[in-house]
């Protein structure tokens, strides 16, 4: 029955050191500029990273001080945990999976269409209301006066693998034939009929294409590269933690086993 209890504490342990890297994840999107101002999936993931620690810290305490009832406990509330974690991996899949850019005739980034993402995607940022609070905050980043400081000649501009929220957001679309002055300053548009966003462009440096649907776009696919990197990271964990359950059901089994013997052996049973 130690022994047992032992490996049940020492396997709660390693699921506790699990919780480490989906805190991290939340963590780190919270970092990112873009998930600072939308605010949607750090908080989810780092309350799941944090439950998923406490109740490995009570499977961990009662494997080692042989608690049955903590054992229970952590039986069943790490189980609903692995099956939220399931189910947030998926989700996020599902909600990234559409939206990429489009290729440009000599251009080296891309353009980004807000249609192509998921309908969920889009309507975080289609209500005035949302995309003010949003749009505040991008203008307030040096991710657009920073292109400025970088290219200088109107080519090397158009040669720059620039992220999705540079190229939706600090220019204007490529189809409205603005001329490059700098990176952030365009003129003579050919085609304003080309598109919405050819009007909404302005060369104020508080305003630039902020409140264009080419941002939102560009917004969506920085959205979509972090979560998909995020969602790996809670893939490999929920796999090893799946298998940390499956190996920790077995122990706890068998403790009860050996504990039903034991009985059995005193003449209890």
């Amino acid at each position: 029955m130690a022994l047992s209890n032992n490996v049940i504490g020492g396997i709660n342990f390693v699921a506790m050191l699990l919780s480490i890297p989906i805190i991290g994840a939340g963590i780190w999107l919270a970092t990112q500029p873009d998930n600072a101002c939308v605010k949607l999936l750090h908080w989810p993931v780092i309350v799941l990273g944090i439950l998923i620690l406490v109740v490995a810290l009570a499977g961990f305490i009662g494997g080692f001080w042989r608690i049955s009832w903590l054992l229970v406990f952590y039986l069943v509330a790490m189980l609903i945990l692995i099956v939220l974690l399931a189910c947030l991996v998926v989700f996020i899949y599902m909600v990234t999976n559409r939206g990429s850019g489009h290729v440009e005739p000599s251009r080296g980034y891309l353009e980004y269409n807000l249609d192509d993402f998921s309908g969920w995607m889009r309507r975080r940022v289609r209500s005035s209301y949302k995309w003010d609070r949003i749009r505040s905050c991008l203008s307030s980043n040096s991710f657009c006066p920073q292109l400025n400081q970088s290219y200088r000649m109107a080519q090397d501009f158009f040669n720059a693998p620039l992220s999705p929220l540079q190229s939706g957001c600090c220019k204007p679309p490529t189809q409205c034939g603005y001329t490059f002055v700098n990176p952030t300053y365009w003129i003579s548009p050919i085609n304003t009929a080309a598109d919405m966003d050819c009007l909404q462009w302005s060369n104020d440096q508080t305003q630039l294409c902020y409140n264009c649907d080419s941002c939102k776009a560009g917004l969506l696919a920085n959205l979509n590269r972090e979560w998909r990197r995020a969602d790996i990271m809670l893939l490999i964990t929920f796999m090893a933690l799946v298998c940390i359950y499956v190996i920790g059901c077995c122990a706890f089994r068998t403790a009860k086993t050996q504990q039903l013997f034991s009985k059995y052996q005193q003449g209890y049973i």
